[in-house]
């Protein structure tokens, strides 16, 4: 009789702590969880393993640039495609928290910033002070073609891509030039024969594989997941743009050998004749963008 009771009484004693331990964690669900949520799911949300170390590179990227005074606005077609879905909400509230990290978590290899170039000209203490934070850097040049109709000039090499490395994530900086006709440039991201080429998979690179031209955006600073940044104040015309964006160099020998055979006209009414057509040009593509016509150039001078 004894012996049942033991039995008896180590049940209800396992029954209880069952019981307890239930109980336990329905108040943690339900209580815990409630008062805390918005802390538990940015926690969640940011700062989780390979989410996190994406987040916390391009803190670290934009806190460097911030120290040394160089605006660069986002132009990362993932995270520009991500933004423009919500983009009324984060206009709205440009300084509000975020409850969770939705854009610069994403999945990527690359985060992608752009550059004016003549908003910066002191690299060489950008590149000590990133070094100290930790990244490792990447710097690709090449012939500026502004100047190959030049010869005194022609050959003359500019920055035109940079690369920040930390852990497992990279920062890809393009450098844009204003060229003659309004526009912004950058170039065509090729690596000189001494350079590491597993530094980064460069394949993945969305900018660099041709040179392109885009227009003048217009900025809007936002908070992005908590972080302040500038983008294209239109994402999506910036996205439809980056689309048909790529540049076609002018041919400056073929043409200095064509003007060599056929002289160019320096009349005053070929020079007027020339400058009413080029504002013609202009206007045209200007109210063709407007309205949302796509349009090249299929035939004539211009083409040739």
């Amino acid at each position: 009789m004894q012996k049942i009771n033991k039995n008896v009484v180590l049940a209800l004693l396992s029954l209880t702590s069952l019981v307890f331990l239930l109980f336990q964690l329905c108040y943690y669900k339900f209580y815990l969880s409630h008062k805390n949520g918005a802390a538990f799911s940015k926690v969640r949300g940011s700062q989780s393993g390979q989410d996190s170390t994406r987040w916390h590179v391009v803190r670290k990227f934009l806190g460097l640039i911030s120290s040394h005074n160089i605006p660069v606005y986002l132009i990362d077609p993932l995270i520009l495609g991500l933004v423009d879905k919500d983009i009324e909400q984060i206009r709205s509230s440009p300084d509000g928290p975020s409850p969770e990290c939705k854009y610069f978590c994403a999945p990527r290899d690359f985060t992608t910033f752009a550059l004016l170039d003549k908003t910066w000209k002191h690299e060489v203490g950008l590149f000590r002070t990133a070094e100290k934070m930790g990244f490792q850097w990447l710097k690709i040049i090449n012939k500026d073609p502004r100047l190959d109709g030049m010869d005194d000039l022609s050959g003359m090499e500019i920055p035109l891509h940079y690369i920040f490395k930390l852990a497992s994530h990279a920062i890809h900086l393009v450098v844009f030039y204003e060229r003659s006709g309004n526009y912004l440039w950058h170039g065509p991201l090729r690596l000189k024969k001494h350079m590491d080429r597993k530094f980064v998979p460069f394949r993945k690179l969305h900018f660099g594989r041709y040179p392109g031209a885009y227009e003048k955006p217009e900025l809007l600073l936002v908070s992005i997941d908590d972080l302040k940044v500038q983008i294209p104040k239109s994402p999506s015309s910036f996205l439809e743009e980056m689309s048909h964006s790529r540049f076609l160099e002018c041919r400056y020998r073929e043409a200095r050998a064509f003007f060599q055979l056929y002289p160019d006209d320096a009349s005053l009414d070929a020079v007027e004749f020339r400058k009413r057509a080029k504002s013609l040009l202009h206007l045209a593509a200007l109210t063709l963008n407007n309205l949302g016509v796509k349009f090249w150039l299929s035939s004539g001078t211009c083409l040739g």
